[in-house]
């Protein structure tokens, strides 16, 4: 498997467990799977649902800002790969 840098975590909502996240390079589609990793964050994660301004999107482009929810506890400054199948 392949990963490429997709973004940065910006906040992170415990109660909904909602990370925000700007997307730097690529995008990013629902269904995508994507890697978190930083400083005692490393774990796997499936894009089930995003939104960008409180609208749901199927597909996010560098500069937005969108929340998705996660199954873990992700940290401001962790890192968004996305995980490619390598062919």
């Amino acid at each position: 498997m392949a990963e490429e840098k997709i973004g940065e975590v910006v906040k992170f909502f415990a109660k909904p467990s909602v990370a925000a996240v700007k997307i730097t390079d690529g995008e990013l589609e629902v269904g995508d799977a994507v890697k978190f990793t930083g400083h005692t964050t490393d774990f796997e994660d499936k894009i089930e649902s995003m939104e960008v301004n409180n609208e749901k999107v199927a597909k996010a482009v560098v500069g937005d800002y969108i929340g998705i929810k996660v199954t873990e506890r992700v940290r401001p400054g962790d890192e968004m790969f996305k995980v490619v199948p390598e062919e």
